[in-house]
């Protein structure tokens, strides 16, 4: 009698739990949801005042530096952005919700003076400190909070882009590869899904594109597909390898960090002269959107968005490095499609998620992120891209508190950190 007391008392404890979180997840999803909207709106308007009106762009220098500034004076120099989000659901670390409205406003001021950035990276981190400190209010637990925190970058990642399926599973990926977080399975996708749904009834659009030409599953197309996962995974290197190395450039200029954020400002503006065109700017979104479902890139447009975005990011401009990767993968598949025998639209969305993969270390969420933009028509050879990608890709990575717990290559544990 007292072992089916037990286990009913246990059942009930697991269904508690499981309504606990779900209600948790679902109104904070939703509230992240209606944030997230707010944040693409912002972007979008502070997108179309940049085009409309290119003499804005002559406030880079002084963007840079009022950025820069305005982390000082809130206390957060040294914030370390979306790997500080990493640090507090790994270990715990406190995370401050101030967070949330400098990355709101530094990233919009971004998109708005034309600092090549995304707005993916941001809303991890705009998530992520809404939703620890929504957990520090309920007084959760440690271990209760880091799960929290990573139903806000779900929910945050999902309402901006409108892919809830990438978005919970990134959140169980990509902090510490080969290891899930399965324990925030339910409250990631219930966040998403909200957030999702909060997005659409606001009139947020979801991304996604068509695809004009798949090819049939066939052994010269898997070998064509494989190669282009090779060649991505050698760009994600140089990708993060840029990125990673503009910082400490800066740092060795012996002055004012506020004057690192002028300089970037004015090198980011010769350099949208000296090219002659906006489309290295902010987020590129039209740019993806010709490379494929129009087949159409400049040949150096990946190298040109890689240099941009280091400048603008190594000198403390705020936004997101994910939009950039796509942009990269975008540009760069449907340069080189047509050399492998790819037709180029469908080249720009392999190495769209193939770059991903490359950079973020999550093959499973980019999977998933082939099915949400793409369709499922080609899933094995957007799988097989993504899978090439990752393994040999090495241990490079866009963040560098992210932890690779296995190794990519053998069956065993390495714990080291991205590079």
């Amino acid at each position: 009698m007292k072992g089916t007391y037990d286990k009913c008392k246990q059942v009930a404890g697991l269904l508690g739990s499981f309504v606990r979180w779900v209600l948790l997840a679902c109104v904070l999803g939703g509230g992240i949801g209606v944030v997230s909207v707010l944040f693409h709106h912002g972007i979008e308007l502070a997108t179309e005042l940049r085009m409309d009106h290119p003499w804005v762009l002559l406030l880079l220098p002084a963007a840079g530096a009022a950025i820069v500034m305005l982390y000082r004076i809130c206390d957060m120099a040294h914030d370390r952005g979306t790997n500080q989000i990493f640090l507090c659901v790994r270990e715990g670390k406190p995370v401050r919700l101030r967070t949330a409205p400098l990355i709101f406003i530094s990233t919009i001021l971004t998109h708005l003076v034309g600092g090549s950035a995304g707005r993916e990276g941001a809303a991890l981190q705009l998530g992520g400190s809404l939703a620890g400190k929504a957990g520090q209010l309920l007084r959760l637990d440690e271990k209760d909070r880091r799960i929290l925190i990573m139903c806000g970058m779900s929910a945050a990642f999902s309402g901006l882009f409108g892919t809830p399926l990438t978005a919970a599973v990134f959140a169980l990926e990509v902090v510490s590869v080969g290891v899930m977080y399965h324990a925030a399975l339910v409250p990631c996708l219930c966040a998403a899904l909200m957030a999702a749904e909060a997005a659409k009834l606001l009139g947020a659009p979801a991304a996604g594109y068509a695809l004009t030409a798949v090819p049939d599953m066939t052994l010269p197309a898997m070998g064509q597909a494989a190669v282009l996962g090779v060649l991505c995974a050698l760009v994600s290197v140089l990708f993060c390898r840029v990125v990673h190395a503009a910082p400490g450039l800066y740092a060795k200029i012996p002055v004012h960090s506020a004057l690192r954020g002028v300089l970037g400002g004015v090198l980011v503006l010769g350099l949208t002269i000296a090219v002659g065109s906006q489309d290295y700017n902010g987020a590129g979104g039209h740019i993806i959107a010709r490379a494929v479902e129009q087949g159409q890139a400049v040949p150096w447009a990946f190298l040109l968005k890689i240099l941009f975005t280091a400048v603008a990011l190594g000198a403390g401009f705020r936004g997101g490095e994910i939009v950039p990767v796509l942009f990269t993968g975008a540009t760069f598949g449907c340069t080189v499609a047509p050399v492998l025998g790819l037709d180029p639209g469908f080249g720009g969305a392999l190495g769209m998620v193939a770059l991903f993969c490359g950079t973020t270390n999550c093959p499973v969420a980019s999977i998933l992120l082939s099915v949400e933009l793409f369709g499922a028509k080609g899933l094995p050879l957007f799988a097989l891209a993504c899978a090439v990608a990752y393994m040999t890709s090495g241990y490079h990575g866009l963040y560098s508190e992210q932890k690779i717990m296995y190794s990519k290559f053998r069956t065993e544990w390495v714990g080291k950190n991205a590079h």
